[in-house]
């Protein structure tokens, strides 16, 4: 385990706020309560959906823990890409693309689709372009989205693949019904979330997700629970659809 995991895993498990992208602690109530808020937690923003803290952002500081070399071997990716089935002519938005450790596993897959690689930090973009020239990807094209909107056009993927980020948006009810809006029929949405009903996974509670929660959150918006793919050592894989 490199130096620079070992910090990252230190900040993700001690509560470390330094990267949020939000603080609120004023306690208050969003018009149609769709959202709460309450004092934060130590690693929570203090704003609550579907009685879910919403955690805190981690932001492009955390670049290197997301290109670590040792991810592959540790989240198991492989697995995970032969989980998604792609076909090669999928169009797939990877919401909340980082600096595109997977959003270039995924490319060559598709060699008559593309990869809509999604983020809402600038800094995260030019990694994106930088990867696209390094890993002579022309089929990847990064997104610059919102808090509550990714960009996407209506009808316009095949799937969506959020990785260990969903709970992290500030917004999420709005950044789901935008995304399911651009499911193209049959579209499917991919949520890869650390396993919350296992407590021996390392994670600290509000970067977890459990099935349970998942499921109540994309029914509200309707979404329902299509598989939960469990092959992965610490993640779930859950596939939702229209």
């Amino acid at each position: 385990m490199t130096r620079r995991w070992i910090l990252y895993f230190a900040l993700l498990t001690s509560g470390y706020q330094g990267w949020s992208q939000q603080t609120v602690t004023a306690p208050q109530a969003t018009p149609a309560n769709i959202y709460q808020v309450r004092k934060a937690s130590r690693d929570g923003t203090g704003k609550i959906y579907q009685g879910r803290e919403i955690a805190q952002v981690m932001g492009h500081l955390g670049a290197s823990w997301l290109d670590r070399p040792e991810r592959e071997r540790e989240e198991r990716t492989d697995l995970l890409l032969k989980a998604l089935n792609l076909k090669p002519t999928d169009v797939v938005a990877d919401i909340g693309a980082g600096t595109g450790f997977f959003t270039f596993l995924m490319a060559p897959k598709l060699t008559k689709g593309k990869v809509l690689a999604v983020d809402i930090q600038p800094e995260m973009i030019t990694y994106l372009n930088e990867g696209k020239v390094k890993h002579k990807a022309a089929n990847v094209e990064p997104v610059l989205g919102t808090e509550s909107d990714p960009k996407l056009a209506t009808s316009s993927i095949d799937l969506a693949i959020l990785i260990d980020a969903y709970h992290e948006f500030s917004y999420p009810r709005e950044m789901m019904q935008h995304i399911a809006s651009a499911l193209k029929p049959g579209g499917r949405i991919v949520l890869v979330e650390y396993r919350a009903e296992d407590p021996n996974v390392p994670i600290k509670e509000l970067h977890k997700l459990s099935v349970a929660q998942a499921t109540k959150e994309m029914n509200v918006i309707g979404l329902k629970l299509l598989k939960n793919d469990d092959r992965l050592p610490q993640q779930h894989i859950m596939f939702f659809g229209k």
